[in-house]
């Protein structure tokens, strides 16, 4: 048997054992899981929720709001909480407007947790917001002019509360602001909240105001002009535009599809123009000196059949009959298809291929929109001799969007300057301060302004019905216009029956202050453009000088030189401090026989502005597409690589890091 010595000594060591493993547990606990367990014991004993940021209004380029986010509220009620459940029923009843009686029922009636889903405004939920019980969830639904340009603005996701579409979409960065957080203290049931001033509070921030270049009251005249007309007319759908020749700032744009209540058709369906496009073959006979105001072709009789060498024919209508060998101005205003193809045989293929890019045709405009169609141009490898290029003059065998032909024809309109298309004025942080202001940026320079003051007298004498004899005056100042009637294309073949119908007119046709587009899709009956589009851009066009708009600048007027303001400096969209940049003249990369291309490396334009990228991959040849607004993060194909000029490259931005 051990002696009584030996037994203490192995319960004392026993005992010491115990208690250094119960200090190594502790230190291990404490030391080196301190953290954990920690963060553990605040989770339990914590509820994190975030708090939503109000997003940024939308606003007209006068700050009219067009879309504002409103403060609305959800209340929840966590019955554990209540102290007097019928002063509880009777004050939360009478705010929300529910049943005192009822709610008492439902809070007695053992739940965790009661929802008002609501939404409740600010106003409604005062008397009981500090009511021990009650906690609110704020929401921030749109508000204001909810239907106004909504093709342009787009929607909002109802479960994310993100932008899916249009400007939303596009600047969703700039306008979802930054989620706040608060801390509530909760019992090990999770239960009972107390709100924990103890703990920190981030506040949410407020998102970005934007400021469209579109004006409130043009827009509303454009989309109800555009309803009637689409009414009337028994068509499809259709678009209009209204664009300031002297910034590319766009004014209105709207867009109607039958059974689509939110495409944006101007932005992403391209058509073929029509006789709109017969002043650009005209732009470029007369940029080349290939024709004169003596030159003068037969008009066939109305009909006209165009032999190839190959032994192919080609047959070539005119509605307007010239009674008379026709100069070009007389084929622009009678808008005869025989007169400008025969005018075109004198061009290179290659150098009515150049005009048309010159005017931004086949490549994006860079307007901030997140879908856009490029539109289409054959590539002069696919040009039919005895048939492309005729069909071209005539504005087939091509395709644009509307918002491409209003920025080319305002540089028909401003003196030859073709101006990237906005819509986003302003940006300004929730305190109102001025983040970022657009000013406008030149593209190129298209044709001299001699070129386009006389494409603009061949228009005056083009609106109406095609007489050279006929003009229009709205307000005392001259209209000039151009009418354009095309088939369909549908599953790549032309649709029987079915038009589209446009008119390109440009107000006042001496000092330039507005172009307008409208092309309508598919009418009933009368389908030509002097029929349909014509008397609309009319009305339109009435409605809206007839408004008096400060957007329309009537005080310029009485400007003389109108391609010299045109290229000047514009005190309305000049950024603070700031000077409009430059014209950049950038020509498109065609050899001497208008069809060679090169191969060139891609150049490192990373951490350029987006649009200064553009024009940096035009002038070496390349066509551009372009993914995100903002600074160019890379380059698809990238830095460096070989690629033959004429293809396609992909600039990838982010969004603009705003202070």
């Amino acid at each position: 048997m051990a002696k009584p010595a030996a037994r203490v000594g192995f319960i004392q060591f026993c005992l010491m054992l115990g208690t250094l493993a119960v200090l190594a547990r502790a230190a291990q606990l404490q030391l080196v899981e301190g953290d954990h367990w920690a963060r553990k014991a605040s989770e339990a004993r914590t509820v994190r929720e975030v708090i939503a940021a109000q997003r940024g209004s939308i606003r007209d380029r006068s700050g009219n709001p067009i879309l504002v986010s409103h403060e609305w509220y959800r209340v929840s009620i966590a019955p554990e909480q209540i102290i007097d459940t019928a002063a509880f029923s009777s004050a939360v009843a009478r705010a929300l407007g529910a049943s005192p009686a009822d709610l008492r029922r439902t809070i007695r009636g053992g739940k965790r947790s009661i929802y008002f889903h609501g939404p409740f405004d600010a106003v409604a939920v005062q008397p009981i917001r500090k009511l021990p019980g009650v906690h609110l969830s704020p929401v921030y639904p749109r508000g204001g002019r909810t239907n106004l340009a909504r093709q342009t603005i787009g929607v909002l996701d109802l479960e994310s509360g993100h932008g899916i579409s249009g400007i939303e979409r596009a600047l969703d960065s700039l306008l979802s602001g930054v989620p706040g957080e608060t801390v509530w203290l909760t019992d090990p049931s999770r239960r009972t909240r107390l709100a924990s001033p103890s703990r920190p509070v981030r506040d949410p921030i407020r998102g970005n105001d934007v400021w469209l270049t579109i004006d409130v009251k043009l827009q509303e005249i454009a989309e109800a002009a555009l309803d009637r007309a689409i009414e009337e007319l028994g068509a499809r759908g259709g678009d209009v535009i209204f664009l300031d020749p002297s910034t590319g700032e766009l004014l209105a744009v709207a867009s109607r599809v039958e059974g689509e209540r939110s495409a944006a058709t101007a932005f992403t369906a391209p058509f073929e123009p029509g006789s709109t496009a017969k002043l650009f073959t005209s732009a470029a006979l007369l940029e080349h000196r290939l024709v004169d105001s003596t030159d003068r072709v037969d008009g066939e009789n109305g009909v006209w059949t165009l032999r190839t060498q190959r032994g192919a024919s080609h047959r070539i209508t005119d509605v307007h009959i010239a009674k008379e060998p026709m100069t070009l101005e007389m084929a622009v205003a009678l808008s005869s298809n025989i007169g400008l193809a025969k005018f075109a045989q004198r061009l290179e293929p290659g150098l009515q291929y150049d005009m048309l890019r010159r005017f931004g045709f086949g490549s994006h405009s860079g307007v901030e929109f997140p879908v856009e169609s490029s539109g289409d141009i054959p590539s002069l490898s696919k040009w039919r001799e005895g048939f492309t290029r005729e069909s071209i003059s005539r504005g087939y065998n091509f395709q644009v969007t509307a918002i491409q032909l209003a920025a080319a024809y305002g540089a028909i309109a401003n003196g030859g300057i073709l101006y990237a298309p906005t819509l986003v004025r302003e940006i300004r942080a929730p305190g109102g301060e001025l983040l970022y202001r657009h000013r406008p940026e030149p593209v190129r320079r298209v044709i001299s302004p001699e070129v386009a003051a006389t494409l603009r007298r061949y228009m005056r004498k083009a609106v109406g019905t095609g007489s050279p004899t006929q003009t229009i005056e709205i307000e005392r100042h001259e209209l000039a216009g151009k009418t354009g009637t095309a088939r369909k294309v549908v599953n790549g073949r032309y649709a029987e029956g079915k038009y589209v119908s446009s008119f390109a007119a440009i107000w006042p046709a001496d000092h330039p202050r507005l172009v307008a587009i409208v092309a309508i899709d598919e009418p009933k009956g009368a389908y030509y453009g002097s029929q349909t589009a014509a008397p609309l851009t009319r009305r339109i066009l009435q409605d809206a000088i007839a408004s008096r708009n400060r957007a329309l600048d009537f005080d310029q007027l009485a400007t003389s030189d109108s391609t010299r303001r045109a290229v000047g400096p514009s005190a309305r969209a000049r950024p603070l401090g700031a000077e409009r940049p430059p014209v950049v003249a950038v020509n498109w990369p065609l050899d001497a026989d208008g069809s060679a291309r090169t191969v060139r490396q891609v150049p490192d334009v990373s951490g350029q502005p987006a649009r200064a990228a553009v024009a940096r991959l035009h002038a070496e040849g390349f066509r551009v597409a372009v993914e995100g607004l903002g600074t160019v993060a890379g380059t698809v194909p990238g830095a460096g690589t070989a690629v033959r000029t004429g293809e396609t490259v992909t600039i990838r931005a982010d969004a603009p890091r705003l202070p």
